[in-house]
């Protein structure tokens, strides 16, 4: 099994950078992988990507480079040994809300006696030919990272953090802000001081901080490993394209203009 820079930079609160995917096509996947990315993220939580467009991506990340991860639908065992039999390196897994959450997260991601994943010939042990190879790094190398985004998640950060597994974190600042009575105000006191008091757990727990820069600068970015964030996604397929037409679009218009 390849070894997994992603879950090392994790667990050595290293920064790394990746970005996500929401269009679920192969041609995405290996122009963001040419990018260099260290990870990119397909995202199943909120689009229509399923099994067969996750394994087009991971086709055509395969050897590129960055880490397959998937953020899974849910916090189940099916959904998550599923995506990684397809390949992934790492699940992100969402609402997660307390150490009972978190540990059956793990344990899905774990074979025995860490977990419950089972046994099998797929994708990512090489339709068995890597069978023994993959089974034995397995645990070790796949990342597990949940999503903190409720309140609830916030006020059992430590308990979470706890759970031996856990590499790392991700905070889904949207759904927090609403489990406040606060939909959408992200930069509102209260979410800053949420998102403020998850950092400080990971810092104390030696586990990874994850947030989503949506729409990154330089400052943005600084901004975030400054607060202590390491584990940062940048963009998304989705923005990316929309940006890059809008600026063609708007050079052409100028160029033709008068």
């Amino acid at each position: 099994m390849t070894p997994n820079p992603v879950r090392r930079a994790l667990l050595a609160r290293r920064v790394c950078i990746g970005t996500w995917i929401q269009i679920g096509h192969a041609t995405v996947a290996e122009v963001l992988a040419n990018a260099g990315f260290d990870w990119l993220c397909a995202d199943g939580k909120h689009t229509d990507i399923g099994v067969a467009e996750f394994v087009a991506l991971a086709r055509g990340l395969h050897g590129r480079g960055p880490v397959p991860l998937v953020r899974v639908r849910e916090n189940s065992t099916l959904a998550i040994r599923q995506m990684l039999d397809l390949g992934a390196g790492g699940v992100i897994v969402p609402l997660v809300n307390s150490a009972a959450e978190a540990e059956a997260a793990v344990r899905a991601a774990k074979y025995p006696p860490q977990g419950v994943r089972g046994f099998a010939f797929h994708r990512g042990n090489n339709w068995g030919a890597d069978f023994a190879d993959y089974a034995a790094q397995a645990n070790a190398e796949i990342a597990v990272v949940v999503m903190i985004e409720s309140r609830q998640a916030v006020e059992n950060i430590d308990a979470i953090l706890a759970v031996e597994g856990v590499d790392g974190v991700f905070i889904g600042p949207y759904d927090m802000s609403g489990s406040y009575g606060l939909p959408g105000r992200t930069t509102d006191p209260v979410i800053q001081q949420a998102c403020a008091r998850v950092v400080e757990a990971c810092r104390n727990a030696g586990k990874a901080a994850g947030i989503h820069v949506v729409l990154p600068t330089p400052e943005s970015i600084r901004q975030a490993i400054g607060q202590g964030f390491t584990f940062i996604a940048v963009g998304v397929d989705t923005i990316f394209l929309s940006q890059g037409a809008t600026v063609a679009l708007a050079s052409a218009r100028a160029a033709t203009a008068g």
